[in-house]
């Protein structure tokens, strides 16, 4: 019996990592994931780093073309925000 009160502590610490830490960020690479995967051309999206655009073109390689008033670059669809990107699509409530 005493064994198990003096693992119990190291349990409830691994329960609780697993609870807070890690259920939620895998939760959010799978929306990450479903996120790039459901991107089509025409959408208008926004990168990590701040640049709006539309998606011109969609590769294989995980890649895609954006067209902005820079022009057209290309970006890893890694680097598009799923967060900016939904809050832009997303109509606002009054």
């Amino acid at each position: 019996m005493e064994q198990i009160q003096g693992f119990l502590p190291i349990i409830l610490l691994f329960l609780v990592m697993y609870l807070f830490l890690i259920r939620p960020q895998m939760k959010k690479q799978k929306q990450e994931k479903n996120f790039n995967a459901e991107i089509k051309v025409g959408d208008k999206v926004i990168t990590k780093s701040g640049l709006h655009g539309k998606v011109l073109n969609l590769n294989d390689d995980g890649t895609c073309i954006i067209e902005s008033g820079a022009g057209k670059m290309k970006f890893e669809r890694s680097a598009l925000s799923m967060e900016l990107s939904t809050k832009l699509n997303t109509p606002e409530k009054k």
